[in-house]
């Protein structure tokens, strides 16, 4: 028998989160529900859960400030935010502190069943594939995709599936261009406004993780995409 995955799901509406609840049951899901910020933290230390469903308005404490305090303890956690408000700066927000999807109320829960299942899907791939090659050199960096981390002088940097999983991308198309409707389908299978928003901000930690190298680049391709570039010094080329 399949072990159920563990969902941990904030919602402080009694009947929506009842609902929900049995709706992912229903759809094999174990699922710990819990209607309040300020026991959210507690609650989520007691288990190891596969992702987390959090609604960002909330009494006490918000679903924003969860989030903060849930990538400290696992930052690799898939996070699916859920309001009833539409606002840029919001949404924004969420997919600044990590997450991977955002759903506005009211919504169909199938879409949110399809939604979870591409997110632990895609986790899935990134964390099992056997790809060929699981060890790159970029410029004066390694990086082992199968344990997503980047080395550099003795130094060691952890990187998120997700992060992992778009400088696999980046180095995939070598000096080629990756383009930004592939790349946001791959990962986040969908290329709107808000997914393209969030891959930006993940584009942006890649190149923080990689700045110690000034001929390593990310490199922005008007109306296109991007392409990951090193500086090959000795022949004035551009290579990965």
């Amino acid at each position: 028998m399949n072990k159920k995955l563990k969902l941990f799901l904030l919602e402080d509406d009694q009947s929506f989160g009842s609902v929900m609840k049995a709706f992912l049951e229903m759809n094999d899901f174990y699922v710990r529900w819990i209607d309040d910020g300020k026991k959210a933290i507690s609650n989520f230390r007691d288990e190891e859960f596969d992702l987390c469903i959090l609604d960002v308005m909330l009494p006490n404490v918000d679903g924003f400030t969860v989030a903060r305090d849930i990538k400290i303890i696992n930052k690799d956690i898939p996070l699916i935010f859920l309001t009833a408000k539409t606002l840029k700066e919001d949404i924004l927000q969420g997919f600044k502190l990590g997450a991977d999807d955002y759903i506005t109320k009211p919504f169909d829960t199938e879409i949110l069943l399809c939604k979870i299942k591409a997110i632990l899907n895609r986790n899935s791939t990134i964390t099992d594939q056997n790809c060929e090659n699981k060890e790159f050199a970029i410029g004066k960096y390694i990086f082992k995709y199968d344990i997503r981390t980047i080395f550099k002088d003795g130094n060691e940097q952890k990187i998120s599936p997700r992060e992992a999983e778009l400088l696999k991308l980046l180095i995939d198309h070598k000096n080629n261009v990756l383009p930004r409707e592939k790349a946001l389908k791959i990962l986040w299978g969908d290329d709107n406004y808000f997914t393209t928003r969030s891959m930006d901000v993940f584009i942006t930690k890649l190149r923080k993780y990689l700045n110690d190298d000034p001929n390593v680049q990310i490199l922005n391709i008007h109306s296109s995409g991007y392409r990951l570039a090193v500086e090959d010094l000795s022949s004035s080329k551009l290579k990965v």
